[in-house]
């Protein structure tokens, strides 16, 4: 009786596992994967790209820090999601945005999707993609003009006026130009990067090193970025617009933001399911999304808005895709009648 009453028993609420990661250094990890693919953009766009960058982060710390110290909420910026949330906004910005206007995409990201609804863990889209699609609704110009890549004309400070412009690989697939495309940016320009488009998603070789180092580091998992890339590849062979089946299945997994949308978006712990089988559903669906948007839609990129809706059908994907519990059987009506 001695020793039970010496016992020091701590009631918690589950889950009791512990594991040696936690949200900071996951956070951390989803950085260093993002640093390869932010180096190119400062080689493809100029410094503006670091600056934006910075900015961005910067207004996404600090909202998160201004709102849970006026809600009078633990503080939370050290597990260096809101500096995650920064980097994503701006990698699927325009390099030539205002820095007004990415800090307002900043603070709806941070204060309107992710702290009230509760903060990290809590809100129910990508707070990155929200952003951006506020930012796409308001300002349309802005978020749809591209500078051209190595072209040395976007300053760090000053007018914008003379940014030269250009359109986007997928703007000229949905336009019908495949073969002028194809004469101006061949498969290696598209998967190493020296094409237009936002500020983090030109180079696929950079994403795909940064995927890789988060498998890796068994921060994700590869369902759900093989899952949405390969439905985006299988759709997209089997139903060509104007070119040869291959050539326009690899522009079009090579363009746009799928690749780090699959990698560094779609795979966000909070709002993408929980199970494997899950997770499968989930990208299958998001890359039928990004093709049916891109194929018959206004817009040309259809990420954005594939992994923003499949975000909410995310509860009802866990509960349908949950495993059986092991030993447990269906009762039969007469057994439940009992």
């Amino acid at each position: 009786m001695k020793e039970y009453q010496s016992l020091k028993l701590i009631a918690t609420s589950s889950p009791h596992i512990r594991a040696p990661q936690t949200t900071k250094t996951l956070m951390r990890h989803v950085v260093v994967a993002l640093l390869p693919a932010l180096a190119f953009a400062c080689v493809n766009f100029g410094l503006r790209a670091l600056c934006v960058s910075a900015v961005s982060v910067a207004g996404c710390v600090f909202f998160e820090w201004a709102y849970r110290t006026l809600m009078k909420k633990p503080g939370s910026i050290g597990d260096f999601s809101a500096v995650v949330t920064g980097l994503l906004l701006a990698f699927v910005c325009p390099v030539q945005i205002p820095y007004w206007m990415i800090l307002i995409g900043d603070f709806f990201a941070i204060v309107i999707v992710k702290q009230l609804f509760g903060g990290i863990g809590c809100n129910f889209v990508n707070p990155a993609l929200a952003g951006r699609a506020a930012l796409l609704a308001s300002y349309a110009g802005v978020m749809t003009t591209w500078a051209e890549p190595f072209s040395d004309t976007v300053p760090v400070i000053g007018s914008l006026a003379d940014v030269a412009t250009t359109a986007t690989p997928l703007a000229m697939l949905k336009g019908g130009a495949f073969a002028e495309l194809s004469s101006q940016y061949t498969v290696l320009d598209m998967f190493v990067g020296g094409i237009p488009g936002s500020l983090g998603e030109v180079s696929a070789l950079c994403l795909l090193l940064g995927g890789l180092y988060l498998l890796c580091m068994d921060v994700i998992s590869w369902h759900i970025p093989v899952s949405y890339i390969g439905t985006v590849a299988v759709l997209t062979y089997l139903f060509p617009r104007g070119a040869e089946n291959l050539p326009w299945m690899l522009y079009n997994v090579l363009g746009g933001g799928l690749i780090l949308g699959a990698f560094f978006m779609a795979t966000d712990y909070a709002t993408s399911p929980v199970t494997k089988k899950g997770q499968v559903i989930f990208g299958i669906g998001c890359g039928l999304f990004t093709v049916l948007i891109r194929y018959f839609g206004a817009y040309n990129e259809g990420v954005c808005y594939s992994i923003l809706v499949m975000n909410l059908f995310v509860a009802l994907i866990d509960k349908y895709a949950k495993p059986k519990r092991f030993g447990a059987a269906e009762a039969g009506k007469e057994a439940a009648a009992k």
